[in-house]
């Protein structure tokens, strides 16, 4: 598989995670779909394993979301921008904190948010606590699985 079809690869993968924090975007579904379409491109060992894991891991992560509360996040308050918080602090603690990191990033982006929104340490906590709860978490587990499989890709692509 050359570069640019590799870069292509890469840039759906990260239209599939913006996609994750844009309500009616299938953005676990376009990174699943990236994966799928690098390891038909690419048949080797290492790429079927990617993708038979990526394919598990999307699983894993809908069972986890069906479990959690529904989405109600535009009810809670959440804004595009705070989404853009949180995906960027998830992103920079996946790097940062290897894997676990994405957690506490993405919900010290919310509550950075909100601090600068509301300037107190108080109420930025408590707005935390309510996004969490009104549908939060569920798109902390869905960008959470998407990032593994990013992660997995990429590590794949730089290792083989």
């Amino acid at each position: 598989m050359g570069a640019w079809e590799l870069l292509l690869v890469g840039v759906v993968l990260v239209v599939g995670l913006c996609g994750v924090l844009v309500p009616g975007v299938p953005g676990s579904w376009l990174v699943w779909a990236a994966v799928l379409w690098w390891a038909l491109q690419d048949p080797q060992p290492v790429a079927w394993g990617v993708l038979v894991g990526a394919t598990g891991v999307l699983l894993l992560s809908l069972v986890v979301r069906w479990a959690l509360p529904p989405r109600r996040l535009r009810a809670s308050g959440a804004t595009p921008r705070m989404a853009v918080y949180a995906g960027a602090g998830a992103l920079l603690g996946f790097f940062l904190i290897p894997v676990v990191g994405a957690v506490p990033g993405f919900m010290a982006g919310i509550y950075l948010h909100e601090r600068l929104r509301l300037g107190r340490h108080g109420e930025a906590m408590a707005a935390l606590r309510t996004t969490m709860r009104s549908g939060g978490s569920s798109v902390l587990a869905e960008l959470f699985a998407c990032l593994l499989i990013a992660g997995a890709w990429l590590g794949a692509v730089l290792w083989g």
